[in-house]
């Protein structure tokens, strides 16, 4: 264990065991609020070494600059053959190594390059109307939902339906299908989380079997008979160019698919809980649905619960990182949620402020990975969130909101309301 002077001046050597910590983080109560673990872990420093076998990154600077860093690896193939033996055995993170967020150069720049066109600023511009139309239809869905007082849990009726409506009219995914795929795309995410064993990754194994059948069905569908949609469009490409294998192209779709369902989701019921936590902040976003305060109010909860609240990288050398050795081959573990309320970078960091000045979360990652749908994102999330609040003023909880138990990417389970 490292024991770095933390500035309390107080040796790390004497708080709670970095380890200890790291598996309380994968307990059912971590996952629920893991917001104090990880002040327990940065206490023992902005990088803390697990007896050089594990690095844990809390610090934003920190963060920021790892997401940057070439010669710490995303989980390709290459680095899963050294570090989980079996894991081509599960179909989970066979088909997750194929696609451009587990992947390193030259793989994740040619994948990047051939999908990142279609969400330029311009593209994402011209589809303001789409999103704007998608977030008239699910607030009124909400609306005869809630009629006559009934509770409504937001996560399946708001925010997974409008993410999922999105990304389904841009790659074509038909109506019918979309309320279906949640658990699939949800017992996928599940992969992504610390294991003990392979077992685990059987729940993800069984989602991606599921996502990779539809995708492919869609696919044979959309050559045989091209549309307007985006996977008309990268199916073309890609059979013109043979820029992609059919696995690599199947792949990133479903990434697509994924990414741009659960994220969202889980930005969208934040945002709504913290606008009924924080009502004054509620009132301004719903008369300023157009000024910077919604800006804010969206930058400030991707700072202060993002849906990611770490990533994993790998080390491709021996290198010195902040002053600390790390061994090639060692697992860094990013805690960006951790970074996010680094009290160096950010004034009072546990306070939900969307005034917030120079806010730049890491929750969208960066460098050669940030996020390639960002800007989407923000738009939704700028456009539907105050329309529900002011179709529904007096909205409030009806219980207590619930998390998925689940660590990396985390969200509500359940944000059960009453609209009048």
């Amino acid at each position: 264990m490292t024991t770095t002077t933390t500035s309390a001046g107080t040796s790390a050597g004497t708080l709670a065991d970095p380890v200890e910590v790291m598996l309380r983080l994968l307990t059912p109560e971590g996952k629920r609020d893991p917001y104090p673990l990880y002040e327990k872990m940065r206490a023992h420093g902005a990088v803390v070494s697990l007896g050089g076998a594990h690095v844990v990154v809390t610090g934003y600077a920190e963060c920021a600059r790892a997401l940057r860093e070439p010669d710490l690896l995303s989980t390709d193939a290459a680095v899963q053959d050294a570090r989980m033996p079996g894991w081509r055995d599960h179909s989970s993170w066979r088909w997750l190594t194929r696609n451009m967020l587990f992947s390193n150069d030259p793989n994740h720049e040619r994948y990047r390059r051939f999908f990142g066109s279609a969400f330029s600023a311009r593209s994402v511009a011209a589809w303001q109307p789409l999103v704007e139309r998608v977030a008239d239809e699910v607030v009124e869905h909400v609306a005869v939902l809630g009629a006559g007082c009934a509770v409504v849990d937001l996560v399946p009726e708001f925010s997974y339906r409008f993410a999922i409506s999105v990304i389904g009219e841009l790659l074509g995914i038909p109506p019918e299908e979309r309320a279906g795929m949640r658990g699939i795309i949800g017992d996928i995410t599940t992969a992504l989380d610390p294991i003990g064993d392979l077992s685990e990754l059987e729940r993800g194994d069984s989602g991606m079997d599921r996502l990779a059948d539809w995708t492919t069905e869609l696919v044979r569908a959309r050559r045989a008979r091209p549309g307007s949609d985006l996977t008309s469009a990268f199916i073309k490409a890609s059979d013109d160019s043979g820029e992609l294998s059919e696995q690599e192209l199947i792949a990133n779709l479903m990434l697509l698919i994924v990414a741009a369902a659960e994220a969202p989701q889980d930005l969208l019921s934040n945002m709504v809980r913290l606008a009924l936590e924080h009502p004054e902040h509620a009132e301004r976003l719903r008369d300023e649905p157009d000024s910077p305060f919604a800006e804010g109010f969206v930058e400030e909860t991707l700072r202060y619960d993002p849906a990611v609240q770490a990533l994993n990288r790998v080390a491709a050398r021996d290198m010195r990182f902040f002053g600390e050795h790390i061994a090639g081959g060692t697992p860094v573990t990013l805690l960006i949620a951790a970074g996010n309320r680094d009290p160096r970078r950010f004034d009072r960091p546990d306070v939900f402020d969307p005034t917030r000045p120079d806010n730049q979360p890491l929750t969208l990652s960066g460098g050669a990975h940030f996020c390639l749908g960002a800007p989407l994102a923000r738009m939704e999330a700028r456009t539907v969130v105050p329309r529900l609040l002011r179709r529904f003023p007096r909205m409030r909880l009806a219980d207590r909101p619930t998390f998925r138990d689940q660590l990396v990417q985390r969200g509500h389970a359940t944000l059960p309301v009453v609209t009048k």
